[in-house]
């Protein structure tokens, strides 16, 4: 049975939630600074990080960018060796975008070290169940998150 919020819980949630989105930005930010990319390149190789492979196309999908806008994004991190392109040996017109996991971890590996150590020790703190509450609403904010910007992305092409 779901209780109803009070609004001042509610605030509450909704300013940690905005502090903790602004927090990640920020940091996200300094770590893409000291590495030598920008914030989006950062995320975005974080992105073609999870997949063995990927096209252009797939990238522009799952991130909503313009094709022309990927294609710079590769041109950048495949300049810094984080990831390579590699035509298909079926159809030469299609390109593969295959992250170099190896130059991207000794890129960006020192500066999570000790974040993730912080992260566990915090985690640590928590029963089983609450971190089932917290992973849940990670998983059910990042849907609602994804529907916008599919909805977003997908009126601006209209």
């Amino acid at each position: 049975m779901r209780l109803k919020i009070d609004n001042d819980t509610l605030q509450l949630f909704r300013r940690a939630s905005r502090e903790y989105s602004d927090r990640s930005i920020f940091m996200h930010e300094a770590i893409a600074r000291k590495a030598g990319l920008s914030g989006a390149d950062h995320k975005y190789l974080g992105i073609i990080l999870q997949y063995k492979e990927l096209t252009a196309g797939e990238l522009s999908k799952l991130t909503g960018l313009t094709t022309g806008a990927v294609t710079g994004l590769i041109d950048r991190l495949e300049k810094k060796k984080l990831l390579k392109r590699q035509s298909t040996k079926l159809d030469r017109r299609k390109v593969l975008i295959i992250p170099h996991v190896e130059n991207s971890l000794k890129l960006l590996q020192p500066f999570f070290t000790e974040l993730q150590q912080k992260t566990e020790k915090l985690i640590s703190t928590f029963t089983s169940e609450e971190i089932q509450t917290i992973q849940r609403y990670f998983t059910e904010a990042s849907s609602i998150m994804k529907e916008t910007a599919d909805k977003l992305n997908n009126e601006k092409n209209d």
